[in-house]
């Protein structure tokens, strides 16, 4: 009871309680310390990290490995790409010099027809040449086969139902509704009178007419590909030839156009290459997969560790300190690399699967998984710039651009706004009167062209001067945009991003912490190499890729020296 005794009274002593208040003092401030370690180690580069605690930098060594394969794989693609994207060109061209009367390079918009007799001319060019496609084509283009007979060649006028019109005393009468006029020719060998007399029964009213479509299926096979260790495609053209009329000004365009559908083909052989060969490039894209999947999953455990230490940093502020973190501060714990990071990976998973099932030949589409890797293979390259950021001279740079973003996307808002003013006012009123403003693409284009400085004498020498008033104004027009722009709102846009770059500039010379998460980090003194950042027990990347682990080990460490006399 003595002992006891002694004992409460030495608690209830003024020294004991501030034996009693040091002890929380010290623990608070070894509380503290061990938050700064920790989130001085998280903003430490892969290099620092290693010496810190001997971890292995995995991530940087697998973006770098993830770099290399994904650029060879979009490459590769974008090679087998460009050979689908060159045999469909090639065929366009082969089909309109088959079966466009007179064509000639480059004639585009201006190929046209002016009167009766030279439509029906180009008609019967057509279907002639449709009929005897197999002996005047250098291909190895064939008609479409359904079961035992060739799909027919499609031959559709539309026109309105009922129409009196008389320029003369100007007056019309038009039922607006629109039917539709169809003739199948099959091909036959050699072509018959039935057909020309199908062709002779083809009458077209023209002041109704609308258009005149001919629609036919040809099927080719790409031989090419067999050079790149890929099965070849066969390919279903829907080719699609139009008499346009529904202007009725006198001229008549003539296009042509085609759907393109590549299917496996039903049967194949290929002499001298290998079946492995040609699965080798499957093998390397699921490689691939698998390395953005373990990237994906490093980089997502990186960011839930930045959101637990924001969570534990904020929790600390608010218990210990009495205060909120702004949010600045704690976005700080969200890696946007990592992001990107995320983001790459994801699209570049997508992409591969589609490649794959492209390879595989059941899927075609090409557009969809060119977007896919090359966005993928753009955020890859993109993310490198984290790593330059290391070095000072670089880190700079990209500082400046992450403190001028938010700036920059206020200021070209409010410069839109202008700028879509321009572009509606350019449609309007000078859309009629110059071809780089008929529509409002071409107007932003034009006007974007124009910021750029490029483009400029056409766009005031086109101009057509049938209207003296809106020559007039063209010319304000233009010097006012070209003024406000270049000389105003440019200068603005860099003098934004300069004052931006100086500031950031200053406070590394400085040395000044710019935000309270870096005042409260920069109290850690701690080096890498001082041997305060290693885990008792830690070995190598093992407890990195274990958090839960190595939690439990420091909390029994800290029990074992709690429970010590």
């Amino acid at each position: 009871m003595e002992h006891s005794g002694g004992f409460y009274s030495s608690v209830y002593e003024p020294n004991g309680h501030a034996a009693w208040a040091d002890n929380q003092q010290h623990q608070d401030k070894e509380t503290a310390d061990n938050l700064r370690r920790k989130i001085k180690y998280f903003f430490m580069n892969p290099c620092e990290k290693y010496k810190a605690r001997g971890r292995k930098p995995w991530k940087l060594m697998l973006q770098i490995i993830k770099i290399a394969i994904i650029t060879i794989q979009l490459v590769s693609f974008g090679l087998s790409n460009q050979m689908v994207v060159t045999f469909k060109e090639e065929n366009l061209m082969t089909f309109k010099h088959l079966f466009l009367k007179d064509y000639v390079d480059g004639r585009g918009d201006s190929y046209a027809v002016y009167r009766q007799d030279e439509v029906y001319e180009h008609i019967s060019y057509i279907v002639d040449k449709y009929s005897r496609l197999r002996n005047i084509t250098v291909g190895n283009h064939a008609y479409e086969k359904k079961g035992d007979t060739y799909s027919p060649l499609s031959l559709c006028q539309e026109f309105y139902r009922n129409g009196s019109i008389s320029p003369a005393n100007e007056t019309f009468d038009i039922d607006a509704q629109i039917e539709t006029e169809c003739l199948e020719i099959v091909p036959v060998f050699p072509m018959g009178s039935t057909t020309e007399d199908d062709l002779l029964n083809f009458v077209v009213d023209f002041k109704r007419l609308l258009n005149v479509k001919i629609k036919f299926t040809l099927k080719a096979i790409n031989l090419q590909t067999v050079r790149n260790r890929e099965l070849p495609n066969c390919y279903d053209f829907d080719v699609t030839i139009t008499f346009n009329n529904q202007a009725h000004s006198g001229r008549i365009k003539v296009d042509l156009d085609n759907d393109v559908d590549i299917n496996e083909c039903r049967d194949w052989k290929v002499i001298g290459a290998s079946p492995k060969n040609i699965y080798y490039p499957l093998l390397f894209d699921c490689l691939i997969i698998v390395t953005c999947i373990t990237s994906l999953a490093l980089c997502t455990r990186s960011v839930l560790n930045g959101i637990r230490l924001q969570f534990e940093y904020t929790d600390f502020c608010l218990v210990r300190q009495g205060k909120k973190v702004p949010w600045s501060d704690r976005l700080e714990f969200l890696n946007g690399w990592y992001i990107l990071i995320i983001a790459s990976d994801t699209l570049t998973i997508i992409g591969s699967i589609l490649k794959i099932e492209i390879q595989t030949k059941i899927l075609t589409s090409y557009d969809v998984c060119s977007i896919f890797l090359g966005t993928g293979t753009m955020l890859v390259w993109i993310g490198v710039i984290r790593y330059m950021g290391y070095f000072k001279k670089y880190n700079i740079l990209i500082l400046t651009l992450r403190a001028a973003f938010p700036n920059v996307v206020r200021f070209i808002g409010c410069a839109g706004i202008i700028y879509l003013g321009y572009c509606f006012c350019g449609w309007i009123v000078l859309g009629p009167y110059h071809e780089k403003f008929r529509t409002l693409n071409t107007v932003s284009e034009c006007l974007f062209s124009l910021i750029n400085g490029d483009d400029m004498y056409p766009t005031f020498k086109y101009m057509k001067q049938k209207s003296y008033l809106v020559w007039l104004f063209s010319r304000v027009y233009l010097y006012t945009f070209v003024s406000l722009f270049i000389y105003m709102i440019l200068s603005l846009f860099i003098t934004l991003i300069t004052d931006t770059y100086d500031t950031i500039k200053q406070q590394q010379q400085e040395g000044s912490p710019v935000s309270e998460l870096h005042c409260f980090m920069s109290e850690c003194k701690d080096l890498p190499t001082s041997g305060r950042y290693r885990v008792e027990g830690e070995s190598g990347s093992f407890t990195c890729c274990f958090p839960r682990c190595k939690d439990s080990r420091e909390r029994l460490s800290s029990e074992s020296i709690d429970s010590e006399p």
